[in-house]
């Protein structure tokens, strides 16, 4: 299959034309159930109209856009009619506070937000307090306090306005985003991101898996995050693929069974509730023959894994028992509605091998990538027909990968940014003179270039007797040991042991509580509730049982209380904010180590 035509541009305003005119008559955007549907043809005539319109605002090239919508369709038509005017939109986390808010509009001076009514209050706040936000669009409902609406907003386009003009003076070096990191350790960086890096990375990508024209995605992560952008907003630029809005997360396994994917890709933490939602339900099923092939399918898949990945030809009579056992796996697939799955992935943080490997025992090709903003997402990735479990990948087509003396990941390609807006001593941090960025990321490369990510360089845990561990290594094994654990995170740094903050899973506690007859189901009632606490004693026993005594986690708290992402805890994209929750919760951690 050739690469797309689109692909071949200089940036993404000539490759969206191009894919939409190749695939005018096509589903381009649509919501649940066809509620709201538009065909490429329909989506360029509301970019168009959105372009003029933010033309009549003001806004031109080298202009910054702001957007905190829900994926809907109208992010699609706000984005990339900013990005036609050779402006930079960049999203705003639906989390976000006013003050978050009020930063990333002094940072990035937009005088233009697009938000929805859910959020309006929140900016409108931060309006008040900024002094360069002029003009609040609201996508739906009834505007206040000086707010348009997107109607009026594309009413205010001038007749003479020249279109096609002005996305042709567009330039592969002009910023299509800024991609505000999710502030991990302190204020935001804006990760600054051109026509050429993302297109850069999009043909890599295609490099390795050919972009599909046809078939569903899922719009459901946060746009804030260069994944999401990727996967379900350039990505479709580049190819035609239709894209299903998900407005809210908690809701995309039931629309799994709608669109059923080509490809989907999902944080390890998603891919760890799909695993024990499934096999919960594996265990309830109430025909027992069928619970029994549904075992033994799922047993000679792992069997195949486990071959493979070994690098061992399959024996001649488990190729013919998995021919067999692929009927029930190919059922079990079409009922989470993975059954046109072409390409799964998983990335943003390390997924517990016995995920992995799960998922590859149905036929579920998931695999491992890496990447940063800061690299537009790209950098390494599994193929799909050399998939090593465990690792990341090689260097994808056009990408050099090399290791620091101390163990530190450098990445160069065309998809590593110019730099962060407004900061040149952290861009002098990031980027060498030879262009190598420095990621932060510690690694160790195999003997066949794939790459493993042992964790982040500031986060590894080095206890009082000097050796080095990664602490996600350590949450990853507990995890997987139990799906009532919903959060880990493992201290010890300049400590003697380690000992660990543990949260339940919102999901998959009040289902433990049923079957074990436990009626009240708050968190700060099961936090206490001697079932719970032994059982998830028992999954710390086991996931130390993968870990090195040095590693194991000796003491734990469970937590009355559930991290959600935004919050104190955990950035929306959910990674652990460890210097937070240190300072949230020194009691307990000093507590586990009073004695």
């Amino acid at each position: 299959m050739e690469r797309p035509q689109a692909l071949n541009s200089a940036t993404l305003a000539e490759a969206f034309q191009v894919t939409a005119a190749e695939h005018a008559a096509q589903t381009a955007l649509r919501t649940k159930e066809d509620e709201l549907s538009f065909t490429w043809a329909e989506y360029a005539e509301r970019v168009q109209a959105a372009a003029a319109g933010l033309a009549g605002l003001g806004v031109g090239r080298g202009d910054t856009v702001g957007i905190m919508l829900t994926n809907r369709p109208e992010f699609h038509f706000v984005d990339t009619a900013a990005m036609h005017l050779g402006a930079t939109p960049f999203s705003v986390y639906n989390t976000s506070t006013a003050e978050q808010i009020e930063y990333l509009v002094a940072d990035a001076a937009n005088t233009v937000l697009v938000t929805e009514p859910a959020f309006l209050d929140t900016v409108l706040a931060a309006r008040e307090a900024t002094a360069t936000l002029e003009h609040v669009v609201v996508v739906d409902g009834e505007p206040r306090d000086g707010a348009i609406t997107l109607g009026e907003l594309e009413a205010r386009g001038e007749p003479d306005f020249d279109f096609e003009a002005t996305w042709r003076a567009v330039q592969p070096d002009d910023l299509a985003t800024v991609i505000y990191t999710s502030g991990t350790t302190g204020p935001p960086k804006g990760v600054q991101l051109s026509h050429g890096n993302i297109l850069s990375a999009f043909r890599s990508f295609d490099d390795i898996f050919r972009l599909p024209s046809e078939g569903g995605l899922i719009s459901w992560l946060p746009m804030a995050h260069i994944a999401e952008r990727n996967a379900t907003h350039y990505g479709p630029i580049g190819s035609g693929v239709a894209t299903t809005c998900c407005p809210d997360p908690r809701h995309v396994v039931a629309y799994l069974a709608e669109v059923r994917p080509i490809w989907f890709f999902a944080v390890p933490r998603v891919w760890e509730k799909l695993k024990a939602a499934m096999e919960i339900g594996i265990g309830a099923e109430a025909d027992a023959n069928r619970r029994q092939a549904i075992e033994w399918a799922l047993g000679v898949g792992q069997r195949m894994v486990a071959a493979e990945q070994a690098g061992e030809e399959p024996p001649a009579e488990l190729v013919a028992e998995h021919a067999k056992a692929e009927e029930v796996l190919a059922a079990l697939r079409e009922r989470i509605g993975f059954d046109q799955l072409q390409w799964a992935h998983v990335g943003a943080a390390p997924c517990p091998q016995e995920t992995i490997e799960f998922f590859h025992a149905i036929g579920v090709p998931l695999a491992e990538l890496w990447g940063l903003s800061e690299s537009t997402g790209a950098g390494t990735c599994n193929p799909p027909d050399r998939i090593k479990i465990g690792t990341v990948g090689p260097a994808a087509p056009g990408a050099e990968l090399k290791l620091a003396e101390d163990g530190e990941v450098l990445l160069r390609s065309g998809a590593v940014m110019p730099g962060y807006r407004n900061a040149p001593e952290k861009t002098a941090e990031a980027l060498d003179d030879e262009g190598w960025l420095h990621t932060g990321d510690v690694g160790e490369l195999d003997e066949d270039g794939y790459l493993r990510i042992v964790d982040r360089k500031k986060e590894l845990i080095i206890n009082s007797a000097g050796k080095n561990m990664s602490p996600a290594n350590i949450e990853s094994k507990l995890k997987a040991a139990s799906p009532l654990i919903g959060q880990v995170c493992a201290i010890g740094d300049d400590r003697p042991y380690n000992v660990a903050l543990v949260t339940l899973d919102a999901d998959f506690a009040p289902v433990f509580a049923q079957q074990h007859g436990i009626e009240d189901t708050s968190s700060e009632s099961l936090a206490t509730t001697p079932a719970i606490l032994a059982e998830v004693e028992a999954a710390i026993e086991r996931g130390n049982a993968g870990l090195a005594r040095v590693e194991q986690v000796k003491k734990f708290e469970l937590l009355p209380t559930d991290w959600q992402p935004g919050g104190d805890e955990l950035t929306p994209t959910m990674k652990l904010k460890r210097r937070p929750i240190a300072h949230k919760y020194e009691a307990e951690i000093e507590a586990l180590y009073a004695e």
